[in-house]
């Protein structure tokens, strides 16, 4: 290098390292807003009165309008090339929501506003994700060594907003989350909008590519795996109170799963090309199989905590491999509307078919069918992504 050059480098390394805090800060903030959701939401309506079955249709109301509002938003990213303003506004709709959904006591009023909380919250963490993969051209930091702050985010908030919430009362829930949400969203107006490619978007060719029978495949093995993975998120903290957990035990038993699969983000960050993708999501499937076995044997809350930490070696690997997966056969100019498909997949339809199918099952029929339920899908999924990849290697 020139030293004329110096200055100019050194410059550009300090943007990055900019860049790279200020993603990493976002996304810190922004999961703690998801561990409220998926920890803490649950067991404020379960202290309002609402029965397992109405928190089931509680939680499926956010899946099914992220059906629309991911594939809206994703689409409109790639259009008009920005994920910084979506996020804004994004963050704006989610206070307020929040702050509509004080004076709500009415059953059918909460599911309304969920509705509309739901809207603005789900497309967020897919947005971010497109965000920081198309932020690694510029500051060189791999996509897992952002992500893993989310990850710091969610587990931080699962156990000391448990310890909060023990002290000053679950009717604070609302409160918290409108403080979550209001820092995310003065750190977004720090972000820097990054863009996909510049070549002129063509929706056609969109819909084409997610088409393709193998896509279509592999979006119906990540349903049928994430049903199981919902299941786990969306009754886990019900189970842990009607067993006589305390909020700061619900809150251990999520940071655990947070703080697990950050060492597997990392590993898989360095070292994760060098594995076959499909196998990968074959033992992650597995492996759930036997977290729902062992689960359904729980007669303690302490154990689902310990049970917890195999979130390292299901959703962790599942999460990073299947976008390693889509980033190699979606191109960048359609980067958010894949994943925004890919969402509304996992968080979606699956989270509509687990809230309600998840809350009939556990309230008529117990938590043993619920539990064999969640291991006879994750081995279902093992097979399909095994027998994939061997059709894959057949055909290659």
């Amino acid at each position: 290098m020139k030293p004329a050059d110096a200055p100019a480098a050194e410059t550009r390394s300090a943007s990055a390292a900019k860049e790279t805090f200020m993603l990493r800060s976002f996304s810190f903030f922004s999961y703690t807003t998801t561990a409220v959701v998926v920890s803490y939401f649950p067991l404020y309506f379960l202290d309002r009165g609402f029965t397992e079955q109405q928190i089931g249709i509680i939680y499926s109301t956010g899946p099914f309008i992220s059906i629309f509002a991911n594939l809206l938003t994703g689409m409109i990213s790639d259009k008009y090339r920005t994920i910084k303003k979506l996020l804004m506004l994004l963050l704006l709709g989610q206070l307020a929501m929040i702050a509509l959904l004080f004076p709500l006591d009415q059953f059918a009023l909460i599911c309304a506003a969920m509705i509309g909380f739901y809207f603005f919250q789900t497309p967020v963490n897919p947005l971010t994700d497109s965000l920081i993969l198309l932020s690694v051209r510029h500051t060189g930091v791999p996509f897992t060594l952002v992500r893993i702050f989310g990850s710091l985010g969610f587990a931080s908030a699962a156990l000391l907003l448990g310890l909060l919430l023990k002290e000053i009362g679950s009717e604070w829930t609302l409160a918290v989350a409108l403080a979550t949400i209001g820092i995310t969203f003065g750190l977004s107006a720090l972000l820097k909008d990054y863009s996909g490619s510049l070549r002129k978007i063509e929706f056609s060719g969109f819909f084409r590519i997610i088409r393709q029978p193998d896509l279509l495949i592999f979006f119906t093995l990540v349903f049928i795996f994430s049903v199981v993975h919902r299941l786990n998120e969306g009754f886990l903290a019900v189970m842990m109170r009607q067993m006589g957990a305390s909020d700061a035990l619900v809150g251990a038993a999520w940071m655990i799963s947070a703080v697990s699969e950050i060492p597997v983000f990392y590993l898989l960050g360095k070292y994760g090309h060098k594995f076959r993708e499909l196998p990968l999501l074959f033992i992650a499937s597995l492996l759930y199989a036997l977290r729902f076995l062992l689960l359904g044997q729980v007669r303690q809350p302490e154990w689902f905590v310990v049970i917890q930490a195999m979130h390292s070696v299901t959703f962790g690997i599942y999460y990073t491999t299947a976008l390693r997966y889509l980033s190699g056969v979606i191109p960048d100019e359609y980067r958010s509307s894949g994943l925004a498909v890919y969402t509304i997949v996992w968080a979606g339809f699956a989270g509509i078919a687990s809230g309600i199918v998840g809350g009939y099952v556990y309230q008529h029929f117990g938590r043993g069918l619920f539990f064999d339920l969640g291991a006879a899908l994750a081995l279902i999924a093992a097979a399909g992504f095994l027998a994939k990849h061997w059709a894959d290697r057949r055909a290659g």
